[in-house]
């Protein structure tokens, strides 16, 4: 069942975000609230956990493959967390950098502990670590 609201907004502000819904491709407002909700509830979901429920989240690398060893501590951190990586993609950019994106499911304190070890690695160029949603709680 779908519920129709009304909500207020400077003009400026207004304008802003319908020139956000352009460039992002929205077909309409109400889309793109349900997305920035949507984003909010998951940023919630993790910051109310404690740490023993399951979440999944996506961490993405980029490295300088011939840095001394780098490749080989980053794929053990994987396997001494092999439980928690779900899918790995691995895509040559250029001669010698790599860009990986794991996709990590656990206990939530586990996810965040290797992600964050994976994204501090020395030698890591980029890192980040996004919280996602198993959806079970988005309707």
């Amino acid at each position: 069942m779908i519920e129709r609201i009304g909500i207020s907004l400077e003009a400026e502000l207004l304008a802003q975000f319908d020139r956000l819904i352009e460039e992002k491709g929205y077909v309409n407002r109400s889309e793109a609230i349900r997305d920035l909700i949507r984003d909010t509830l998951v940023q919630r979901e993790w910051s109310q956990a404690n740490g023993a429920e399951e979440r999944v989240a996506v961490a993405t690398l980029v490295y300088d493959h011939d840095a001394s060893s780098l490749a080989q501590k980053l794929a053990h951190i994987q396997h001494e967390n092999h439980r928690a990586v779900v899918s790995a993609l691995h895509v040559h950019l250029d001669a010698h950098n790599c860009l990986e994106v794991l996709v990590l499911r656990g206990r939530a304190r586990d996810v965040v502990r290797m992600g964050e070890g994976l994204v501090s690695t020395k030698g890591v160029k980029y890192g980040k670590l996004v919280p996602a949603t198993t959806g079970q709680s988005l309707r």
